[in-house]
């Protein structure tokens, strides 16, 4: 990986709720708004970087991740938010950080096979391994080490939080909000490895790939993508996820700077 003296960091996520504690931690901000976004530049734990919302859906995190790096000169993108599981191994407060990603609702056929992005001979769009091992370390560390110290012991009990994971695998976008059993049953009848289920990353991880940039995702789990999926989804991610994603990209930027 490039010097991080030579790195801008652009972190996305689609609400506001994800990254309020990371702007809020940003050295020396200012504030630039395009295209109907405020993008916060300054520095996180000696990282240079850039913060956004980009908003839900693919089309909106395109448009997000295309301007960091054509206008505010990112040179490496991790998506942060919240997802459905796709695998029942996958728990509610489980952190996925993505090897891949790929749009589920993406079929062309019969010009192109089912998902893969035409004229590009893609499915699947990887992510950086080096970014995303040093993301899924420090995902590890947070969950082993600073979980009792950043969440409230209710919101741990409530949620079932005492023996969250990470995984890492393939993660799938999609413009639908997944809150159907049968349609996530579907999914990972027709994606077998598949472990979580949003509506950004997958357009993130296109841009990033046309354009030559490093990227990960890294994902916490809200919900099991199912009837139930809407119930107490803010409360999720202003109690669990916010600190979640504070700490982790804090770490990240700790193990890039160090």
């Amino acid at each position: 990986m490039n010097s991080h003296k030579n790195m801008r960091l652009g972190i996305i996520s689609a609400l506001h709720e994800e990254q309020q504690g990371l702007v809020e931690a940003m050295q020396g901000p200012q504030r630039r708004s395009h295209g109907m976004r405020d993008y916060t530049l300054g520095t996180l734990w000696n990282i240079d970087a850039v913060c956004v919302l980009s908003r839900l859906g693919k089309v909106a995190a395109a448009m997000t991740a295309s301007i960091l790096v054509e206008k505010y000169g990112v040179t490496h993108i991790v998506f942060t938010g919240v997802a459905g599981s796709g695998d029942k191994r996958v728990k509610v407060g489980d952190i996925v950080v993505a090897e891949a990603l790929l749009q589920h609702d993406m079929d062309a056929r019969p010009l192109f096979p089912r998902f893969e992005v035409p004229l590009t001979g893609l499915q699947r769009f990887a992510t950086d391994l080096e970014l995303s091992t040093q993301l899924a370390g420090a995902a590890e560390d947070f969950l082993r080490d600073d979980v009792s110290s950043v969440l409230k012991a209710a919101d741990i009990g409530q949620f079932g939080l005492q023996h969250a994971q990470v995984h890492r695998g393939l993660i799938a976008s999609g413009d639908q909000f997944i809150s159907s059993a049968a349609h996530v049953n579907q999914l990972k009848a027709d994606i077998p490895d598949l472990l979580a289920v949003e509506m950004e990353g997958a357009a993130v991880a296109q841009v990033c790939f046309e354009l030559g940039v490093p990227f990960t995702v890294m994902r916490t789990i809200s919900d099991n993508a199912n009837e139930e999926a809407a119930v107490d989804f803010m409360r999720f991610v202003q109690t669990v996820a916010s600190p979640y994603a504070l700490t982790v990209i804090q770490q990240l930027c700790q193990r890039l700077a160090g």
